[in-house]
């Protein structure tokens, strides 16, 4: 999984993919078939109460395993005493809205993600 995840959607998303792989429990979950990883969902590894990142292998999207990696992690974050999620960062806003009763939150943008540091390139 550690090494799936960048190849796949970079190094930002694998340093969020660790910190849920480190809590307890453990915040990520995984869609896999035959020992193939097809994709995962995080929650609480950017801030507590936020969904995501969620990635699907390119190759296996319009299946229908975003979508129930975004359900099945929204019950687990239900299940762990959340009343509603934070998605910090949608990327395809359509894609939340077409499954899920969602809003936008004036003024969040960019949010937490403001300023960030990121690695660029190799070092």
């Amino acid at each position: 999984m550690m090494s799936w995840v960048p190849r796949h959607f970079g190094d930002p998303w694998q340093s969020e993919v660790a910190v849920g792989f480190a809590q307890a429990p453990i915040t990520v979950l995984v869609a896999a078939k035959n020992s193939n990883l097809l994709g995962f969902a995080c929650y609480d590894t950017t801030v507590k109460g936020f969904f995501g990142p969620i990635g699907v292998d390119e190759a296996e999207r319009g299946h229908g395993i975003g979508e129930a990696l975004l359900i099945a992690t929204l019950k687990s974050m239900r299940e762990a005493g959340y009343d509603y999620a934070v998605i910090g960062d949608p990327g395809p806003v359509a894609f939340y809205k077409n499954r899920l009763d969602v809003m936008d939150i004036p003024g969040s943008d960019p949010g937490i993600y403001a300023g960030l540091l990121r690695r660029q390139g190799p070092g």
